[in-house]
């Protein structure tokens, strides 16, 4: 689903908006998002799931080309752990 689609669902369900509200709406959610991860917070949506921040430590990596060493700098990375809700609606469609 792309974030267009996902605009449109959710105007589907929001009676009396427009499509730019609902843009609004759904840009708004998801700058939230990112500001708060950018903060270092983590962010739980309750029957959704988790999204925190995790640290990758520096290692060395192997250039698949040509074999050589190259170092790669720690960073930090988006992690997402379902919840309860959405792992068993996950399984139960198997």
């Amino acid at each position: 689903m792309t974030r267009s689609e996902l605009i449109e669902k959710v105007a589907e369900k929001l009676d009396g908006y427009t499509l730019k509200q609902t843009e609004i709406i759904v840009e708004t959610f998801f700058e939230s998002i990112k500001d708060a991860l950018s903060r270092g917070e983590k962010v739980e949506l309750r029957g959704f799931g988790n999204f925190r921040l995790k640290k990758r430590k520096a290692r060395k990596a192997r250039n698949p080309k040509t074999g050589e060493s190259v170092d790669v700098p720690e960073k930090r990375v988006v992690y997402f752990k379902a919840g309860k809700e959405l792992r068993e609606l996950l399984n139960s469609n198997s």
